[in-house]
Parts: C-alpha cells; structure tokens; sequence
C-alpha cells in the first residue's frame, strides 16, 4: 500500500493572497482618502458664472459647488466614515459598509456631473440681484471643478470597487477593542504596616490591610 505526502504550496503562493490583500488596502485608503478630499475642495470653488441685467448694466453672478448642489460633500463624508467603518466590522457587515462607499462614490459623480449644467442657483442670485423672481442669468459659463468632484468620486468608487473584491482579506479591529472590555484589574499593592496612612486608604477601599 502506497502512502502519498501531500506537498505543501510554494511559500510565493501561499503568500499571493496577503500580498494582493495588503496593496488593495493601500491602493482602497489612497484613493478613498484622496477622492474626499477632492470632492470636498471641489465643492467651496466656483462651478460657474453669469451676469444679471440691472438698472446700472450687467451685474456679474458667481455660484460655488455647495450653492449648486450639496450632495457631493455630503456623500464624500459618508464615504469617508465607510472607508474607515470597513475595519470596525467583518464578513457581512464589511461587504454592507464596502457597498456604501461604491454607492457614495458613485452618487458624487452623477451629482457633480448633473450640476455641470445646473443654472438654478445662478438663477436665484439674478432673481435677487434684480428684485424680479422671473430673472435668469445670462451669459452662463461653467468651470471645471465639478468635473474634479467627479474625479474625486471616481477615486471612492474605485476604493469601493477594491472593498467588495478584497475586503475579505483585510485585517479588522481587534476583538479587544469591540467587544469593550476592559482592562484586566492589578492586584492591590500589599500594605506597609509601618505607614497608617496606607491602613487608613486600604481600609477605605474595603481591603484588609492585614492580608488576612
């Protein structure tokens, strides 16, 4: 009767997975990380710019990302609290919060994107600059900063992308810090008899100062 040996896999691919597992972690932390910050500056800069007829002329209108649209900075904070979330749960849980950032990212880009041609908020500042609420602005033009929101939504939907796929592999809090225990007691300190007040603080305590 033959015995056959199994042959234990190279130690190359045996740590194929850790490998692949710690770069996706890396690539998924820059490039969530760097998408929200992206998002977040694009969002205070000026998306676009118009004028306003008035009594005196034309009367120039500027409109920043977060008076066109709030959705892109606020879902570039919910991507960023996933992408740290991603370590705080396992299994189940790690593949909800890894689908909440994709869908944060991805809802940046069809918000920046949809704003590339929103005139409203301009409009607004007309209907003000003018007093007449049926006011538009003219001359409307557009910068590239919402494109750079969606860039930078490009970058969490990719972290997302990279969560889905390898988010198995990656570490997660220690079990210490989930559960919240805490930290073992030290035993008391043994009582020198020569020194009352250390009887009088152990008997405070509800210890026996004899040891007994």
């Amino acid at each position: 009767m033959e015995y056959v040996t199994a042959v234990p896999p190279p130690r190359s691919e045996a740590a194929a997975p850790a490998r692949s597992g710690r770069r996706s972690l890396a690539a998924a932390l820059l490039f969530g990380a760097l998408g929200a910050a992206v998002a977040l500056l694009a969002t205070r800069q000026r998306w676009s710019e118009g004028t306003a007829t008035v009594a005196g002329g034309a009367f120039p209108l500027t409109a920043k990302g977060s008076d066109v649209t709030g959705v892109p900075a606020a879902l570039a904070v919910v991507g960023l609290a996933a992408l740290v979330a991603v370590f705080a749960v396992r299994r189940a849980g790690r593949f909800a919060v890894a689908a909440l950032l994709t869908l944060s990212g991805a809802g940046i880009v069809a918000a920046a994107l949809a704003g590339v041609a929103d005139g409203s908020a301009l409009d607004e500042k007309a209907a003000e600059a003018t007093g007449d609420t049926s006011a538009t602005v003219e001359a409307l033009t557009h910068t590239g900063w919402p494109y750079a929101a969606a860039a930078g939504g490009v970058l969490i939907l990719l972290a997302g992308l990279l969560a889905l796929r390898y988010g198995s592999r990656w570490p997660a809090m220690s079990g210490r810090y989930e559960r919240g225990t805490d930290r073992p007691r030290r035993s008391p300190r043994p009582v020198d008899p020569e020194r009352p007040e250390e009887i009088w603080k152990a008997l405070d305590r509800g210890e026996d100062p004899t040891g007994a």
